[in-house]
């Protein structure tokens, strides 16, 4: 297997699943992409095989000329001592007003991002599925969240269908920069 395609069998965020568009969540009505743009801090996950071990997970999305998003996600392995870094592109599954998204690496391998979740006062918050209640990330601007608000959101999730159980927090913190 080429080295690229191991990277990104290993390291695949937040995209992951098959080439469906099936949703996990009810994706958030009143969704603006243009808040949404920029860098989120994954708080905490479901973990998946592609994120083991992985410690200050960022994604971060701009607008590209052609009118896709493009999407950086990044994690610091420390057992390899070294950054991993995976780039794609996604675009609404319908209507942009709406946090359903269909994300794409590598121009083949597609999978949904769905924002069912969403602070939008600020968009200081998100919690994102993938096609199934096997991915959840809760995601925030700063690479901490407040206790009391991710219980908040843990709950919710729970009531969404997703094994908080075994939700697992994101180091964020005492991991050298880039």
């Amino acid at each position: 297997m080429k080295k690229s395609a191991i990277m990104f069998l290993i390291w695949f965020v937040p995209f992951s699943g098959c080439a469906c568009s099936v949703l996990a969540a009810d994706a958030v009505d009143h969704f603006d992409l243009r808040r949404y743009l920029g860098t989120w801090y994954e708080v905490a996950r479901l973990d998946n095989w592609y994120e083991w071990g992985l410690e200050k997970v960022t994604a971060t999305y701009s607008m590209r000329r052609d009118g896709l998003l493009r999407i950086s996600s990044s994690g610091y392995d420390p057992a390899q001592k070294r950054w991993k870094t995976v780039e794609g592109t996604a675009e609404f599954i319908g209507d942009p007003a709406v946090g359903a998204l269909q994300g794409s690496f590598w121009g083949s391998f597609s999978s949904t991002y769905t924002v069912f979740a969403l602070d939008h006062d600020g968009y200081s918050w998100a919690m994102v599925a993938g096609d199934n209640q096997s991915f959840l990330w809760i995601l925030s601007r700063t690479p901490q969240m407040d206790p009391p608000l991710l219980s908040k959101l843990l709950i919710e999730a729970k009531a969404n269908g997703f094994d908080t159980l075994n939700v697992i927090r994101t180091r964020q913190e005492s991991v050298l920069e880039r």
